[in-house]
């Protein structure tokens, strides 16, 4: 005689729910959020660079008494790299923080039309920024009279970091303008990129 099975009558656990492959960007970014989203590799790798040179100075400084007057500048210009680049990656992902209170009573129409809102009140906010950041560039990047100097941090190592970091915050929030000028668009047409879930 079998022993009576302990489970039966019991209920089945529900069957696993499948998870969407695809995480990346989302389909109303097109083609430009797909490059952005792809090229997010580069600044990750860029922080797993930035903690294997603090450990080279940790090994350096302490043991051999013999620290580099690169590592905390190089550090702090990586890092700050991938900072300015996550904005950009987090719009092209649609992980941005955003009060839900009204978003989330809407469906259909009436949330793609919130959507195109949303994006065309963020393309202001990054115009403005990007014209406030061309200020800091030309700053940075030429001299009063004229002549081209980038901006250097003044230690001794001295590199043009400052002046980098400048431009880059330049070109991505000028890229955050062009983005959500699609994403307006894509989401008053109703016409998310081709392979969009629908």
């Amino acid at each position: 005689m079998s022993k009576p099975d302990p489970n039966e009558g019991a209920p089945h656990a529900p069957e696993p729910t499948q998870v969407d492959a695809e995480h990346g960007a989302i389909p109303e970014t097109g083609f430009l959020g797909r490059a952005i989203d792809a090229f997010g590799i580069v600044f990750a790798i860029g922080i797993i660079a930035s903690a294997l040179i603090l450990l080279n100075e940790v090994v350096l400084r302490y043991g051999f008494d013999s620290p580099t007057i690169w590592a905390h500048e190089t550090t702090i210009f990586l890092c700050a790299m991938a900072f300015v680049y996550g904005g950009l990656y987090c719009v092209v992902r649609n992980s941005h923080i955003r009060v839900v209170l009204i978003y989330d009573l809407v469906t259909g129409r009436a949330k793609r039309i919130l959507d195109a809102v949303i994006s065309l009140v963020c393309l202001f906010a990054a115009g403005f920024f990007a014209w406030a950041a061309f200020g800091m560039v030309t700053k940075a990047v030429i001299r009063p009279g004229g002549g081209i100097h980038f901006e250097t941090s003044g230690s001794a190592w001295d590199p043009i970091f400052p002046a980098l970091l400048k431009i880059f915050l330049f070109v991505v929030l000028c890229l955050m303008v062009v983005q959500f000028l699609i994403m307006a668009v894509r989401y008053l047409r109703g016409t998310p990129s081709k392979g969009a879930a629908k």
